[in-house]
């Protein structure tokens, strides 16, 4: 327990002024740099995209992230007790941390199960309520990396299996500290498409952007973390064809913290005070975004999380 508080023990604390470099690098190019904020849409049809920084939205994105190490913190410490239990009690699995081949296995265990989370938090409705706020910012750029949710409970069930089959529960906390790090450096519009090896195999800039895009084509599309063959292997991949349209299908018009972590929580739970049966409740905490009863479509209390997305 001692080495998992032990903030000097976490590889995001040496990325930290990394982080901060970069947003001053960004904000740097994109002030001396010609950047293009006029783009053809996929019509043809000249328009503009909301690009680069805008202060209040870049502050609070980054107080978000401040105030989910807290969050993180927590889940840590409580995961930390019953995967310790798998490892120990109830699997008779151990893996040699000292192995090169230990590590892979474990990175890539790691990226798959964060696939997995990810692709869950967007089409469960209550998982979508948690990670929505991620997606809240219209602007796609490093300052949007840190804007990340107070509520990643989810994560524990995902993470889970990696106990049962020998993982190390200290080494799974530092791969996925590596996993958060590489994702940081994909949310940014100054880096195009990179040399298509890296494009078939590796999460990038380009395939992050298709995935905080709400446009229809785009919507609930590459999950990845690290690696962007799970998306190819499982059918969620999609090619940056045209600029996105960053931020949610229903914007949400705040940059209070409150309202755009647990706006959407509270709009659950209102829609299932109104629902009059036990299917209908169920299904607003656990169909996907935009689900709602046929039935009750005319309802002004029941109101859909966002929009119905594509299945994918």
């Amino acid at each position: 327990m001692h080495e998992l508080l032990d903030p000097m023990k976490n590889p995001v604390t040496y990325a930290v002024p990394f982080f901060l470099i970069s947003i001053a690098i960004e904000l740097a190019a994109l002030k001396w740099l010609d950047h293009e904020a006029v783009f053809e849409d996929r019509h043809g049809r000249l328009g503009a995209r909301r690009t680069g920084y805008y202060g209040v939205d870049a502050r609070t994105s980054m107080s978000m992230g401040l105030v989910s190490l807290v969050f993180s913190l927590a889940l840590k410490v409580g995961s930390f007790f019953v995967y310790t239990a798998v490892f120990v009690y109830l699997t008779p699995l151990r893996l040699p941390t000292d192995r090169w081949w230990y590590w892979v296995l474990l990175i890539a265990g790691v990226d798959l199960a964060f696939y997995c989370s990810h692709r869950f938090v967007h089409r469960v409705n209550i998982g979508w309520a948690a990670h929505q706020a991620h997606h809240s910012s219209e602007y796609m750029n490093f300052a949007t990396a840190l804007r990340q949710k107070w509520n990643p409970w989810f994560e524990f069930f995902f993470w889970l299996p990696l106990p049962f089959l020998g993982f190390a529960p200290w080494t799974i906390y530092l791969a996925f500290g590596f996993n958060l790090i590489y994702q940081f450096f994909t949310h940014t519009e100054m880096i195009g498409k990179l040399w298509r090896p890296i494009e078939l195999v590796m999460n990038t800039p380009s395939h992050h952007r298709v995935h905080h895009g709400s446009d229809p084509e785009y919507l609930d599309r590459n999950y990845a973390g690290i690696l962007i063959i799970w998306d190819r292997m499982f059918g969620t991949f999609t090619e940056e064809k045209q600029k996105p349209t960053y931020g949610l299908t229903k914007p949400v018009q705040t940059h209070n913290l409150l309202k755009l972590q647990y706006g959407d929580y509270a709009q659950i739970v209102r829609n299932v005070r109104a629902s009059d049966t036990l299917r209908d409740k169920l299904g607003y905490l656990f169909g996907p975004p935009g689900w709602e009863p046929p039935a009750h479509a005319n309802n002004p209390d029941l109101v859909p999380i966002r929009p119905p997305a594509p299945v994918g």
